[in-house]
């Protein structure tokens, strides 16, 4: 029965990755914690599972979204590997900064990221894409980006977008190649912080079987499979609805998202 949830979730956060180029984090992290109750998992544990599990599902539905914007040229490759080599190192910082924080204090940073992303979407506070003055930016500030980006997206459980989106645009790139770079950059910091969790979660008493530190692999795998396939029902839609809707309706989600966590 279970298992059945984490194949809805899986469509859910595959549409969602679809319609607002995310790639779904802060919608599987709540529904996850649910689930992890309705388990009797151990409320330590719950939430750190929960976002080492939703980082590992992210490997898999930023796949459909790399190649998508790769095939319409849109990822800039060269910035994608200099900030990897920052990403990889956040990551690994993130989840052990994460490990550090109590299961209820880390729900409850999550629960005021998600508000701050709803104020952001829901007004627009991002910069401008550069246009013809695009200059690219240098390592040290691709580097450096990619490190705070990894490092907060390991704690949230994200993929990454809605840091990494606003940081390129700030660095002057074009809004449709900040769009396809930060997708790729999403790979990275799912495979990086996944793995930091498996590591930093290596060893506890008090996980469900079938987990690989703080990964799960049955939510994994339910999410994943489903996931990969529905993302592509969300790019459909998403060039259906109107964009205004579009980020009127997802930043009210992740609005009562954030006031779930901190109520």
């Amino acid at each position: 029965m279970i298992f059945l949830l984490y194949l809805a979730l899986g469509v859910v956060a595959g549409i969602l990755a679809g319609l607002f180029g995310v790639g779904g984090g802060l919608i599987i992290v709540p529904v996850l914690i649910y689930s992890f109750t309705l388990q009797g998992v151990d409320p330590a544990v719950m939430t750190h599972l929960a976002v080492g599990t939703s980082l590992a599902t992210i490997v898999f539905t930023s796949l459909n979204s790399i190649h998508g914007h790769h095939r319409m040229g849109a990822t800039r490759w060269p910035l994608v590997g200099w900030m990897s080599i920052g990403i990889v190192v956040g990551c690994a910082l993130g989840a052990l900064t994460a490990s550090w924080i109590p299961g209820n204090d880390l729900q409850t940073v999550i629960g005021v990221f998600a508000i701050a992303m709803a104020i952001q979407i829901a007004f627009n506070l991002r910069p401008k894409g550069g246009g013809t003055d695009y200059r690219p930016p240098g390592k040290p500030w691709l580097i450096g980006g990619g490190t705070i980006i990894g490092w907060a997206s390991a704690i949230f459980g994200i993929g990454g977008g809605s840091l990494t989106v606003p940081f390129l645009l700030w660095r002057n790139l074009p809004a449709q190649q900040a769009v396809g770079t930060s997708a790729a950059c999403g790979l990275p910091i799912a495979v990086a912080g996944a793995l930091s969790f498996m590591w930093f979660g290596h060893g506890h008493d008090d996980l469900p079987a079938w987990s690989i530190g703080y990964v799960y692999l049955p939510g994994m795998v339910g999410i994943a499979l489903t996931s990969m396939v529905s993302a592509r029902i969300g790019v459909r839609l998403a060039h259906r609805l109107s964009p205004t809707l579009l980020k009127r309706l997802f930043a009210a989600l992740l609005l009562v998202i954030g006031l779930n966590f901190l109520i």
